[in-house]
């Protein structure tokens, strides 16, 4: 009785074949990228800008800011996806985990790595062209401090 529905979604899964694959590859980049943690990102890089911005609401720049969080959310989607590539030993570890696209199989590390690498430079890039080469700097060194200096060192303060 208790399998009865596992089989049921292993049929559901076979007669939708194709498409539920594909959709669940983009699924699984998706969730590559971290999206409630990017949510979070986007909301306080928002909240920087708001209150760095000089101008009164009628006259806010609308268009740098939203290139603003486009740029920082591709940058921090790259980070998230490397972040996970890097830690795909430990991850595969931990029950909370271990379900990760990544860590299950469901995505080769040579993807993820060229999906972190692409959204990371493209960010960084984008950044540079649609708002300043602070912002891009910034990012790039936000990026590479995470992937180079938090991760590594998270395990050694912790153990």
């Amino acid at each position: 009785m208790a399998t009865e529905p596992i089989l049921a979604a292993l049929e559901v899964s076979a007669v939708h074949g194709r498409r539920m694959a594909s959709s669940n590859v983009l699924f699984d980049y998706w969730a590559l990228t971290k999206p409630e943690i990017n949510f979070l990102i986007a909301m306080t890089a928002a909240a920087g800008y708001w209150v760095g911005s000089r101008a009164a609401l009628p006259h806010f720049p609308w268009m740098p800011f939203l290139h603003t969080l486009f740029g920082t959310v591709l940058v921090a989607s790259g980070a998230a996806t490397l972040n996970q590539l890097i830690e795909l030993r430990y991850d595969a570890q931990m029950r909370r985990t271990a379900r990760r696209p990544l860590v299950s199989g469901r995505i080769a590390p040579s993807h993820a790595l060229w999906f972190g690498v692409l959204l990371s430079i493209f960010g960084v890039v984008y950044l540079a062209i649609s708002t300043n080469a602070i912002a891009s700097l910034l990012a790039a060194l936000t990026l590479l401090s995470y992937l180079f200096l938090y991760t590594p060192l998270k395990r050694s303060v912790l153990i």
